[in-house]
């Protein structure tokens, strides 16, 4: 049987750089236990330093690859950098291969880089449900960089922009369908664009279609890089991690960082907010309940609508 550490214990070894309390309070937030909220309602002061970096795009991109080379530049340039990478899960037991954190064992050995696999639990919009406190928690333990690296959802992936500060939008030759998949809208929110793999055939002709489709947008808007890199080898990460401290700096100097900030608060609280709510009409709800709403919606004797209002009812008071 586990012992229990007292949260002001377990939260001072954390503060110190104690790695096993880091993990263990990651544990905790991503189960959104009680003893997770407590962590996090101490520690959550200590955030609000690192850079966050969110890398998106197709499954089969190089995210993670790139993911990995992005950690191990930084690291060259003397900085600490936390990993979140989110694996699709199962639809049945919402467990997870997890293979992420496999293919990033190169790093696993090194003190200034730590990473963290996680369920997506069948979020949508290639994030976990918990994603942004625990990612509140590396920012805390005093991580440089946080990089985020998303399921692989495609155009549904817009989510990240509302966790990350710099997204990474990574794109490779030859899958035929990204650009009509970019023009649905997961481009808007690409601060950097990167097309992986740049030595397979078509790396030049994605370029040019990425040049052309950043002409469709405002005038006087910033228009994100594009940027070739082989993640494998590695080559071009130099330059990724420039564009990125770059967009850091332009959102400082624009103002455009404490907008960003509002927005994601905005956004966080108001997730959190729909998850308490669920929780709420969860435990207020008996089964047979709901089975009586979901019987007359089948039977179209009564309107989804309706039926979620007799639900939310039940929180009231």
């Amino acid at each position: 049987m586990e012992v229990r550490v007292p949260v002001t214990e377990i939260v001072d070894r954390f503060l110190a750089g104690d790695r096993r309390a880091l993990a263990r309070i990651i544990s905790r937030v991503e189960n959104e236990t009680p003893e997770g909220r407590d962590y996090l309602r101490d520690i959550f002061p200590h955030s609000g330093k690192a850079h966050i970096i969110g890398v998106t795009g197709g499954a089969g991109a190089g995210k993670s690859t790139l993911t990995g080379a992005l950690a191990s530049e930084y690291r060259n340039r003397g900085k600490t950098v936390g990993i979140v990478a989110v694996d699709p899960s199962s639809p049945f037991t919402q467990g997870a291969i997890l293979g992420d954190r496999i293919r990033m064992q190169s790093l696993a050995l090194d003190p200034g880089v730590f990473v963290r696999s996680m369920a997506s639990r069948g979020a949508l919009g290639g994030l976990a449900p918990s994603i942004a406190d625990v990612v509140a928690v590396m920012d805390s333990f005093g991580f440089d960089y946080v990089i985020i690296e998303t399921v692989g959802a495609g155009q549904d992936e817009v989510e990240i922009a509302g966790t990350a500060l710099t997204t990474l939008l990574v794109n490779n030759p030859g899958t035929g369908d990204d650009i009509q998949a970019m023009k649905a809208g997961i481009i808007e929110i690409a601060d950097v664009l990167i097309v992986n793999k740049a030595d397979h055939p078509g790396a030049d002709i994605l370029v040019s279609q990425l040049q052309a489709l950043l002409a469709l947008a405002p005038a006087g808007s910033r228009r994100p890089p594009i940027l070739k890199t082989i993640a494998m080898k590695p080559e071009g990460l130099e330059k990724v991690a420039d564009a990125i401290d770059d967009h850091r700096r332009w959102l400082d100097e624009s103002g455009e960082l404490e907008k960003h900030r509002m927005s994601n608060a905005r956004h966080q609280v108001v997730a959190a907010a729909r998850a308490i709510l669920l929780q709420r009409i969860q435990r207020n709800t008996s089964a047979e309940e709901l089975d009586e709403l979901v019987r007359q919606v089948a039977g179209r004797t009564l309107d989804p609508h309706t039926a979620a209002e007799a639900l939310a009812d039940s929180v009231r008071g």
